[in-house]
């Protein structure tokens, strides 16, 4: 019986153990899993491949720059050679990826790694002469950090960028939709002025717009002056060529820009900068998304179904805010950890340490998170409808709201001298204050008040639909 026991919980075992070798392969991350697909145009830029195709970029651009000035005796590559050497990059994919792999298994350094690929590939060219000028006079951090400005820079640019602009004018377009639709407002949860959804939506509109715009125009530095940012090497190699000049230049044709004074490695501001403005960017959205979500519990936003969905696995009827709900739990992911990229990256013990490095390379789990959670946003936006019998209802059940607008006219009545009250402000407290009051009863308020005919008729017109000042015209703003 013993016997028989052993051998299942052997054969268990041994599925447990295939089981688990099968699993091995599957992805950690659910952004290389379940939700590849609304992030997958960032690995282009910022996965391992994709800097390891930059550096190669910046090393085969930086012997072009050296071979075109003429340097050590060095001929200017010829049209057709610049263009096989560019291939490296340009046509950089999975062979390259398992090379450099294989060769850091050796190397043990992943910049190493690249220069001796790019090397391999200047002798199958026939350029051997000019091998030499292959990371040259360089340290790794002048390779990394021209390509992470190239990287971040085209991820924020080319993808992540334009993500957020799709949501802001999404916002914008909805803004515009319900300029008109008067709501009452809730300030600390209470009834309070009424607005309109379109101005409201125009507010998360104009705040993203602006951080969008530091964003783009924020700057992308690289440094390119060897060991310890001094240029000692190049001075030895050639005293009389103005090696900051030449890295200056060098950069900026990069299409980044240049850090002139540095320790060995690019002291990082550019990008505290940046993680700043896309969390604080990720803060405003992750508001929009909660305020949303209130929005649709309060029947406000009406949910439009989509075909074949469930909202719930036991509730049948349920429309689960999930768009909204996914996006304000990315958000929070994203910025968390831009927060510790951005804490991280802005020190670096004396002339440089190795934290920067590692830390460095979630840069694309954050942006990744950050994509997820706009795509998620971009998305619900356009599964809700306004509910303006909702709105209205809301409104007509707190007239209440109009004791601001009361107060303040009978204020510049008693300005104006024709009004004889003392303390208008305690007389629509004693009125109003932690109790409903009817449009009828208000009316029969505003009727008694000591104040002149015009104001008491534009009281008596007043609604609270009607009392939302200039929400409409403010949507122009966006």
């Amino acid at each position: 019986m013993r016997t028989g026991r052993a051998s299942t919980d052997t054969v268990i075992g041994a599925r447990v153990v295939t089981t688990a070798n099968t699993l091995a392969h599957q992805p950690l991350s659910p952004l290389d899993g379940r939700y590849r697909g609304a992030v997958a145009d960032l690995s282009a830029y910022l996965s391992e491949a994709g800097l390891n195709r930059a550096r190669v970029e910046v090393e085969v651009e930086w012997i072009i720059t050296l071979t075109d000035r003429g340097l050590f005796g060095s001929t200017a590559l010829t049209a057709d050679q610049k263009d096989a050497l560019r291939e490296l990059y340009r046509a950089f994919g999975a062979a390259e990826i398992e090379w450099l792999a294989s060769t850091e298994s050796v190397t043990r350094h992943d910049v190493k790694a690249v220069e001796y690929l790019v090397r391999d590939r200047l002798q199958t060219l026939g350029l051997d002469a000019v091998a030499e000028l292959t990371h040259f006079a360089c340290t790794s951090e002048d390779i990394n950090s021209a390509s992470y400005a190239l990287t971040v820079k085209r991820a924020v640019e080319n993808v992540w960028l334009p993500k957020l602009r799709a949501v802001i004018d999404a916002l914008a377009a909805l803004s515009h939709e319900h300029r008109d639709a008067a709501m009452l407002s809730r300030t600390h949860g209470q009834p309070a002025t009424p607005s309109t959804m379109g101005k409201e939506l125009a507010v998360f509109a104009w705040r993203l717009e602006r951080v969008a715009a530091q964003i783009a125009g924020g700057e992308y530095l690289a440094k390119f002056s060897g060991a310890t940012g001094t240029w000692s090497a190049h001075l030895a190699a050639a005293p009389d060529v103005d090696w900051p000049e030449l890295s200056r230049a060098f950069i900026e044709g990069l299409g980044i820009d240049f850090n002139v004074l540095t320790t060995q490695i690019e002291s990082h501001d550019w990008q505290v900068e940046l993680y700043d403005r896309v969390r604080h960017a990720g803060g405003i959205l992750h508001n929009l998304a909660t305020d949303i979500w209130t929005y649709i519990a309060m029947g406000f936003f009406a949910q439009i179904p989509v075909a074949g969905a469930t909202g719930s696995s036991t509730m049948p009827h349920k429309i689960n805010p999930i768009r909204f709900e996914n996006a304000e739990a990315n958000f929070e992911i994203s910025g968390g950890l831009f927060t510790t990229l951005a804490s991280t990256l802005v020190t670096s013990r004396m002339q440089r340490d190795l934290t920067d490095s590692t830390t460095q390379r979630n840069i694309g789990v954050a942006f990744g998170h950050s994509l997820l959670a706009l795509d998620n946003l971009q998305r619900g936006l356009t599964e809700i409808s306004l509910s303006r019998d909702v709105l209205l209802a809301d409104l007509d059940a707190n007239w209440e709201v109009l004791a601001e607008a009361i107060q303040t006219v009978v204020r510049a009545e008693i300005v104006a001298g024709r009004s004889q009250i003392t303390d208008p402000y305690a007389l629509l407290k004693e009125l109003t204050r932690g109790r409903r009051v009817g449009g009828p009863e208000l009316a029969e308020f505003v009727r008694t008040l000591d104040i002149g005919d015009a104001a008491k008729e534009r009281l008596l017109a007043l609604t609270p639909a009607g009392y939302t000042g200039l929400a409409d015209e403010l949507v122009d703003r966006v």
